[in-house]
């Protein structure tokens, strides 16, 4: 699968990092510069003005993939200051370069132990229900069967746990299969593009990722593919996050709030109306607009913070441990990453 070629996107992210400087604002990796266009050609709804003075300045980072489409809408036509959403995690907030970013909970729970304690997850963007993708021809008929076999997946990664998680049902683990990693930067295609190449080739025997690649790599093997999905296993809570002492802030938490509302105005306009936004979501993630519609059937927006967060962390944890060489959390540690309040507050005021 190809997304827009690599050296353009990484000039337009430059052009942009230099508008921003010109401007005085955060030098954080930076949208491509069509954002800028599609802010003000889109054919979503305009955002409601409202004086800058206000809302005090945020800066938004997040992956540009699919499940950040909410952030990207509600940055674009709901909060009422229109925002360039930034390429990163929340390595973007331990950094200093963001006030808020999304990402898998796998990170939130490699991130908080390390590098920031204050992460706090303030709402779930995104669920992603993620694909593995076999051969056939391979042998592989079953999840037992993976065994043995080459399975390329970004290591260390809410994939790498998939990978993990589905293997346990068949009395597995990711140690009884040979763990391929990504390839090398080939021209205008990133390693997570070529994963479905990679597999259709015979290079590997399966892919575990998030979308919208697997529907790529069930497409390209034609009746040569097998899916492996359970919903009931493991899905991608993509969430958005913020620091402890910025909620504490009375003027950061405002505009914080605002943007959570603005998330959830935009989870409902996605939720009615998707294809109006996908040409700005295109414009920032470098997806097609049929990409776009491949990965959507594997996402919901939830908006709320999910009813089961802390099991999900509770679950995943000892993983994460073993990859960190530590203790795992307790229980009470990790509620300790979650934060409802500014949910509540948030949506209390929701049109």
């Amino acid at each position: 699968m190809q997304r827009f070629p690599s050296m353009i996107r990484l000039a337009l992210f430059a052009a942009a990092g230099l508008l921003l400087q010109a401007c005085g604002e955060s030098t954080e990796t930076a949208a491509p510069a069509a954002e800028s266009a599609a802010q003000t050609q889109s054919a979503e709804p305009a955002a409601v003005a409202a004086p800058a003075s206000e809302l005090a300045p945020i800066r938004v980072s997040g992956s540009y993939w699919i499940e950040l489409s909410p952030v990207l809408v509600a940055a674009n036509s709901f909060y009422p200051e229109q925002l360039m959403v930034g390429e990163g995690g929340i390595t973007r907030i331990n950094s200093g370069e963001a006030d808020l970013a999304t990402n898998a909970e796998t990170q939130l729970l490699r991130e908080s132990i390390v590098n920031n304690p204050d992460l706090r997850i303030i709402m779930t963007v995104t669920e992603s229900f993620y694909r593995l993708v076999a051969r056939k021809s391979a042998g592989i008929t079953t999840l037992a069967d993976l065994k043995g076999k080459r399975v390329m997946t970004p290591a260390n990664t809410s994939a790498n746990y998939y990978l993990a998680a589905m293997l346990r049902t068949v009395g597995l683990s990711d140690e009884d299969v040979t763990i391929v990693p990504l390839p090398m930067q080939n021209g205008d295609q990133t390693g997570m593009d070529q994963m479905s190449d990679a597999l259709a080739r015979g290079e590997v025997d399966a892919i575990s990722i998030w979308e919208p690649e697997p529907e790529d790599a069930i497409r390209q093997l034609g009746d040569d593919a097998i899916v492996f999905q359970d919903k009931s296993v493991y899905r991608e809570v993509f969430n958005l996050h913020a620091r402890a002492p910025d909620l504490a802030d009375p003027a950061k938490r405002r505009s914080i709030v605002e943007f959570v509302r603005a998330v959830a105005k935009a989870s409902a306009a996605l939720k009615e109306n998707p294809q109006t936004y996908w040409p700005h979501i295109s414009s920032i993630t470098g997806f097609t607009e049929e990409e776009i519609a491949m990965g959507w059937p594997e996402m919901q927006f939830p908006v709320r913070i999910i009813p089961d967060m802390l099991d999900v962390l509770v679950e995943e944890e000892p993983w994460v441990a073993k990859l960190q060489q530590r203790e795992p959390r307790s229980r009470e540690q990790l509620a300790e990453l979650i934060d409802y309040s500014v949910l509540e507050e948030a949506l209390a005021t929701q049109l």
